[in-house]
């Protein structure tokens, strides 16, 4: 099935022959869909803090701040932004000189509310002779519109999300990218004053990230009186998964094996590399202006307050249960509390002796931690909170796509469409075990839980397959504990009339 050359192309990217043959394996057998046992609710596996926990958890994460822990932001900002131009690249590409649609007509209404706008309108000066203004009068809007996207004008239309002009100020304008050293100054800046943030970017994109960084640090250092670190990464040659044919074969393009992209669960071994204590993830566009960032600020100090709290009490069980005679009454109290605030359960613990409990508890305990923000579901897209059944028939919470969910099955189709809140990714996690020892994140990725779709290249049908989410399978087997937050600190921008919305005013 594979040839010498073959071998050759999968030493020079760090895939092994065996992990070919189980991705094949996994397009012919597909992915088992998850067993759900609830959607998780407020009360059920979604925690709501009133006003005192809240306070405690947030003196929690400033006392924490005050030590010499390595804190990091991980932001995942590897994808182009021209899904985001989608409706505007079609009016280039269609037959009406004008806006027709709702949409188009927003953007051509609104365009001076656009944080790009300076930019575009002097580009349309430089490139056309007229400034935009003019080209609408004139009814040349696509000569906007092409200024906007191509490389002859900004090239909004290929640069990544993290680059474009998000948010005005009076001092001027600010990218993702900007917005979020802002934030890593604001809740994750340790007592000597250090921010740590890496973004995941990609290869063709890397120079770009690096230039605006180094054009950008010294004001936001000076603004903040903090000093950044930050670094950056891009998804692993070794993650790339095989595209197969109908037959389940490798799908080959010039006699050349042809290879795709793993998914953002790729990013469990840039994770991985990371060296720090505490790490929050956000994904690259859902960020505010100042003037809206206070709840989130808010709202990320709280669930790392929670983090590091329940962190904190793992490790002090976990001491206690290196005593082989520890007593039955603290095992039960242990038990309690993986089932109670870990929503870890298991239905035979009653059976199980001494030792078994000990080893069990020990076993849940020791692995890696995550608190995520949850927020009501009010129809945006993303995956939901759930609790499901492991291999080990123990019940804990997961975040699950709807391609793991078996909609076929009406108990799962009914228990989907009664979630009640849905994964805005506002993740912090801990990393390293009651001994200091980071662990190794790539043992608690649930293998089984990838997904298999449908594209094509020259025009021929393959089947592409994604890992393990990162945020779903990929962190599996952590302990997770779900949290809600307000919708407030969901904004994300999908389509650039989304940065027309009052939260990106």
């Amino acid at each position: 099935m594979l040839t010498k050359n073959d071998e050759l192309v999968l030493k020079s990217r760090g895939i092994t022959p065996d992990q070919i043959e189980g991705q094949l394996k996994s397009f012919e057998q597909g992915f088992p869909y998850l067993e759900i046992k609830s959607a998780a609710g407020v009360g059920n596996g979604i925690v709501r803090m009133d006003d005192s926990e809240v306070s405690t958890v947030l003196s929690e994460w400033e006392d924490y701040l005050q030590t010499n822990a390595e804190i990091i932001k991980f932001v995942p900002a590897s994808g182009a932004a021209s899904r985001m131009f989608k409706d505007l690249f079609e009016f280039v590409d269609g037959e009406s000189d004008e806006p027709q649609n709702a949409f188009m007509k927003k953007f051509f209404e609104e365009i001076e509310k656009f944080a790009f706008y300076d930019d575009l309108n002097n580009v349309c000066k430089a490139n056309e002779n007229k400034s935009i203004s003019e080209l609408i009068e004139t009814k040349n809007y696509k000569a906007v519109v092409k200024n906007l996207l191509l490389a002859s004008g900004l090239n909004y239309g290929s640069l990544p999300k993290g680059l474009l002009k998000f948010h005005k100020y009076a001092d001027g304008s600010r990218t993702p990218m900007q917005e979020h050293l802002v934030e890593g100054a604001l809740y994750a800046s340790n007592k000597s004053g250090n921010v740590n943030i890496h973004f995941t970017v990609s290869k063709e994109h890397r120079f770009l990230f690096e230039k605006h960084l180094q054009e950008s640090v010294d004001y936001f250092e000076k603004k903040f009186s903090v000093k950044y670190k930050v670094g950056f990464s891009e998804q692993k040659p070794s993650t790339d998964t095989i595209a197969a044919d109908e037959n389940n074969q490798p799908f080959r393009d010039k006699d050349q094996l042809v290879f795709r992209p793993g998914g953002h669960g790729a990013l469990i071994e840039n994770l991985n590399d990371l060296n720090g204590d505490v790490i929050f993830v956000k994904n690259i566009d859902n960020v505010v202006p100042d003037s809206l960032k206070a709840e989130t600020v808010k709202y990320k100090k709280i669930i790392a307050g929670l983090l590091v709290g329940v962190q904190k009490q793992c490790f002090a069980f976990l001491k206690e249960l290196e005593n082989e005679s520890i007593s039955e009454a603290k095992l039960a109290v242990i038990a309690q509390f993986c089932e109670v605030r870990l929503n870890n359960h298991h239905s035979d613990l009653k059976s199980m002796s001494h030792d078994e409990l000990r080893a069990y508890l020990i076993g849940k305990l020791n692995r890696p931690i995550r608190v995520c923000g949850m927020v009501k579901n009010e129809g945006e897209p993303g995956g939901g909170p759930f609790l499901t059944v492991n291999a080990d028939a123990t019940v804990s919470p997961q975040i699950l796509e709807s391609s793991q969910i078996n909609l076929s099955n009406p108990t799962d189709k009914q228990l989907m469409q009664q979630s009640t809140h849905f994964n805005p990714v506002d993740l912090v996690c801990a990393v390293k075990n009651y001994k200091g020892k980071k662990f190794d994140l790539l043992k608690y990725v649930d293998k089984k839980t990838g997904f298999i779709s449908l594209k094509s290249k020259n025009g021929k049908e393959l089947k592409a397959l994604e890992l393990p989410g990162l945020w779903n399978g990929a962190m599996s087997d952590w302990n997770t504990i779900f949290v809600e937050v307000p919708v407030a600190t969901f904004n994300p921008v999908k389509t650039v009339n989304d940065l027309l919305r009052t939260e990106h005013q």
